[in-house]
């Protein structure tokens, strides 16, 4: 079955663990617990679980393609529900809106973290790198529906694709969109090109930009990251550009929703966010 494949995934490295490539096999191949809801409803029951925050989305997509025909998380939600667990969910797929009643019911128990990846809208840029995942827009639709029915949904910016999607011109694009969707955050994240990975998207960068080869060579000479300042330069750009559109970083404590304000209500000057610098996994 074909999965969404994006060419910068993490994950493809974690389909080297079953004996699978991290290219071809990563891209059709996709392995499928079906008895998760149960799993996750058993643990959820046990006298040792003590109620950890369950965090979904943050290696391989919940809500890809698969899950349309399998139709776990539903099952997975009702026992997240049902225990009052909080949890959260990442996701670049769209499919999560078939699932907002549960959301919903969800919100009402527990504290419900709703995250949607939207690392660029350049339509031509996601075409080649993001194959298979709904266009940039349709993600930010999913944004403002879900903030729509009183579930605040906060943007992953991620990746921001050195010399790719990294303009003035382009993060402003893609931070305003980002804040017209309503979303209650923006969270800036530089590509990173783990083993399994890096040699996928090195050969997509051939083929496409072959131009950007020994720039990327360069830049990420030392390792899996872009270099501190690289993304300390993004990170600030991304949340200048946020608090100049009325949104700002994810911080702890923070109202999942944002109340429009009162027509009687004073101006008040939003936060200087801090720099941060963020990883998944």
């Amino acid at each position: 079955m074909r999965s969404s494949t994006c060419v910068y995934c993490f994950a493809r490295k974690t389909h080297s663990y079953l004996d699978l490539d991290t290219g071809l096999d990563f891209d059709s191949q996709i392995v499928v617990k079906v008895n998760a809801p149960e799993l996750l409803r058993r643990q959820l029951g046990s006298r040792r679980w003590q109620g950890e925050h369950i965090a979904m989305g943050t290696n391989v997509d919940c809500y890809q393609r698969a899950e349309g025909r399998y139709r776990l998380m539903p099952g997975i939600i009702a026992a997240l529900r049902d225990h009052a667990n909080p949890f959260s969910i990442l996701t670049k797929g769209t499919l999560i809106l078939r699932d907002l009643d549960l959301l919903k019911q969800a919100s009402e128990v527990t504290d419900v973290g709703i995250s949607v990846s939207v690392g660029f809208t350049d339509s031509q840029l996601w075409r080649t790198v993001e194959p298979g995942t709904p266009a940039p827009e349709r993600r930010l639709d999913v944004v403002r529906t879900l903030t729509d029915h009183g579930i605040g949904c906060g943007v992953l910016m991620a990746p921001v694709i050195p010399f790719l999607g990294d303009s003035p011109a382009q993060l402003r694009a893609t931070v305003r969109a980002i804040a017209a969707s309503g979303a209650t955050s923006v969270t800036p994240l530089v590509l990173h090109l783990r083993p399994g990975a890096r040699e996928w998207f090195m050969a997509w960068l051939e083929h496409y930009h072959p131009y950007l080869v020994r720039r990327y060579e360069r830049l990420y000479a030392e390792g899996a990251y872009a270099p501190k300042w690289y993304q300390r330069r993004i990170t600030r750009q991304v949340h200048e550009l946020a608090q100049e559109y009325g949104i700002g970083p994810t911080r702890a404590g923070m109202s999942r929703r944002i109340a429009a304000p009162s027509e009687s209500a004073e101006p008040v000057a939003p936060a200087t966010p801090e720099p941060t610098q963020l990883t998944l996994l």
